[in-house]
Order: structure tokens, then C-alpha cells, then sequence
């Protein structure tokens, strides 16, 4: 069996995930836990997994270790998706038109806006008071 691995990098808001792939027996773990314990929020797993069922591959050939950290549930969960996807892509460059055409390939740009001075938060002003 050949040790080679594939890797992708995704981010989202303050999360960043590195993603492996290698042939194997279909395990998918994040940060050493099944995927179903690491997102147990009803939704997550699954559409993390879809992008294997775009590409039109198997998960059971494959096996799937994930490093993520940083941010929340929502942002952690797309950071591996992108990631998932990105390798996806290394391993078969004939895969990235379907990933592209569904969303996988699009890194969400949107981040937290910082705080400016004078105002409670990034946009939020105190109230006016006439006198």
C-alpha cells in the first residue's frame, strides 16, 4: 500500500484546518475523534463528507485525519470542508470543476470587523443624548 498523502489547508473566520487524505479503510478523524463526535450538531458531518460524494469517490477507500483549531463550530466546520476539498483536488485534478460548480473551492473572505474607537463595537455608536 502506497504511504503517500494528500494535504489541503481551509480557513474560515479564525479557523484553519489541515486536512490529509491516504488510502485506508474510510476513518475520518478530527483531532483524533470520529467526525460524528468532533460535530455531533445534526448537519455538519454530512456535509462535510459530501464533497467525497461529489467527486464521485468512495470514503470507504479513503482514510481522513484532520487538525483544526481555532474559532468556533460553524467556522471549524468550513475551514475542514474547504480543506477536505482542496485535497480532493490534489489527489485528481480532474475533480476541481464539479468542487468549484458546488462551493467547495470558495474560501469565505467575511472576518470579524475590529472595534473603532469612540464606538461600543466595529459600527455601533453610543447613544445620542440632546442634552
Amino acid at each position: 500500500m502506497d504511504n503517500r498523502y494528500y494535504e489541503g489547508v481551509g480557513r474560515r473566520k479564525q479557523s484553519s484546518a489541515r486536512v490529509r487524505i491516504m488510502a485506508g479503510s474510510g476513518t475520518f478523524t478530527v483531532n483524533g475523534k470520529e467526525i460524528e463526535a468532533y460535530f455531533p450538531r445534526m448537519g455538519d458531518a454530512t456535509e462535510i463528507v459530501h464533497a467525497f460524494q461529489i467527486a464521485s469517490h468512495a470514503q470507504e477507500k479513503f482514510d481522513v485525519s484532520v487538525l483544526v483549531q481555532g474559532g468556533g463550530v460553524t467556522g471549524q466546520r468550513d475551514a475542514v470542508k474547504l480543506g477536505l476539498a482542496r485535497a480532493l483536488v490534489e489527489m485528481d485534478e480532474e475533480l476541481r470543476p464539479a468542487l468549484r460548480h458546488s462551493g467547495y473551492l470558495t474560501r469565505d473572505p467575511r472576518v470579524k470587523e475590529r472595534k473603532k474607537p469612540g464606538l461600543k463595537r466595529a459600527r455601533k455608536a453610543p447613544t445620542y443624548t440632546k442634552r
